[in-house]
C-alpha cells in the first residue's frame, strides 16, 4: 500500500490493482466506500475504492469480469510523463502496468498502462490514465475502460445523481436494452446497473444526509455507469456486507459503447477529477501493504 499524506488530506493506493482505496477530506471523513469484507488476497479484486477496468468493462468478451488490470500487481513508474497539469498537486504517484507472459495467454497484445493519482491544491482527487499500444507485430488492439469509483454515501435512499437526465442508457438488468432516462434526477429504490451514453463532462452525486455533493469531471470518457446492487445481490456477494449497499454508489467515468482502437505506437488518455462541494438538496442544483510516504519521494516534477 502507498500512503500519500500531507497536513490535511490522505489517500491510499494499492500496488495490487493500481487501486485507490481511501480518500479523505479535511475532517478526516472517508469519501470512498471500501467493503468491510473486501479481500486483499490475489487473484480476487478489492471491493471498493477505484478499481481500474481494462481492457474490458463488464463480461461481454472472453476475459474475466472487468478485465485483468484490477487483478495485477502494478509498479511505481520510474519514468512518468510530464506533469505540468499537476505541478501544484499536494501529492501524486505514478504507477505503470505492462504486458506479461501470463496475460499473453488470454490477451496477446503488448501495452503500457500508466496511471497518475494526484491530490489537487484543494484536495480534489485526480486520476489520469494513458494506454499505449506497444505491439511489435503491427497489430492494433481494441479495449473498453472505466474508473469503477465507489462513493461512500450516508443513505442511498437519500442520494440523487444529476447530469444524466434525459440521456439514453443501456440497462444491464435487461440484457443491455436501450432506454431513455426520465425525470429530472436519478434516485434509488432498487437495484440499478445502467450505462449512460454520450454523457456530459460533469456529473453530480448529491448526498442529502451530509449536505454534500461529489462533483465528477471527466475527459476522454464519454459514458457513465451507475450501479448499486441493492439487498438481494449484496447478500449473494462474499466480499460485500449484507447491508453495505445502503452506504455506497458507483458512478463510473467510462468508455463502453464505442470501444477504443489503437494502432502500434498510438496512445489514448482518459481522466477523471472528483471534488467535494456544499449542496442544497431542496433546490436540486449544485451550490498494497508496503508503504511509501510521498513526503520522502521525488518524482522529477
Amino acid at each position: 500500500m502507498i500512503s500519500c499524506i500531507d497536513s490535511i488530506f490522505l489517500k491510499q493506493v494499492y500496488l495490487y490493482g493500481g487501486q485507490v482505496t481511501s480518500w479523505k477530506n479535511e475532517r478526516r471523513e472517508e469519501l470512498l466506500f471500501l467493503s468491510s469484507k473486501a479481500l486483499f488476497q490475489p487473484p480476487k479484486p478489492v471491493r471498493g475504492g477505484i478499481p481500474i477496468c481494462f481492457p474490458q468493462f463488464g463480461n461481454l468478451d472472453s476475459l474475466e469480469q472487468h478485465g485483468f488490470a484490477r487483478n495485477r500487481l502494478w509498479s511505481v513508474d520510474p519514468d512518468p510523463p510530464p506533469c505540468s497539469s499537476h505541478t501544484n498537486s499536494r501529492a501524486f504517484i505514478d504507477l505503470i502496468l505492462r504486458h506479461s507472459e501470463e496475460e499473453a495467454k488470454i490477451w496477446s497484445h503488448r501495452y503500457e498502462l500508466r496511471l497518475r493519482v494526484a491530490l489537487g491544491p484543494a484536495g480534489d482527487l485526480m486520476l489520469t490514465s494513458r494506454i499505449r499500444n506497444t505491439n511489435t507485430d503491427g497489430k492494433s488492439f481494441t479495449f473498453t475502460f472505466a474508473y469503477h469509483t465507489y462513493f461512500f454515501v450516508t443513505d442511498i435512499s437519500e442520494v440523487r445523481v444529476e447530469g444524466l437526465e434525459t440521456l439514453d442508457y443501456l440497462d444491464n438488468l435487461q440484457n443491455r436494452e436501450r432506454f431513455t432516462e426520465q425525470g429530472d434526477a436519478i434516485t434509488f429504490e432498487s437495484e440499478v446497473d445502467k450505462i449512460y451514453l454520450s454523457t456530459p463532462t460533469k456529473i453530480a452525486i448529491l448526498d442529502h444526509e451530509r449536505k454534500r455533493t461529489f462533483e465528477l469531471r471527466k475527459d476522454g470518457l464519454p459514458d457513465a455507469v451507475v450501479w448499486n446492487p441493492w439487498d438481494k445481490k449484496a447478500k449473494a456477494m462474499a466480499d460485500f456486507g449484507d447491508e453495505e449497499y445502503k452506504h455506497m454508489l458507483c458512478v463510473e467515468a467510462a468508455c463502453v459503447e464505442k470501444p477504443i482502437t489503437l494502432k502500434p505506437g498510438e496512445e489514448w488518455k482518459g481522466r477523471q477529477e472528483i471534488s467535494i462541494v456544499p449542496s442544497s438538496y431542496c433546490s436540486g442544483q449544485l451550490d498494497p501493504r508496503g508503504q511509501l510516504d510521498l513526503r520522502r519521494v521525488t518524482f522529477g516534477c
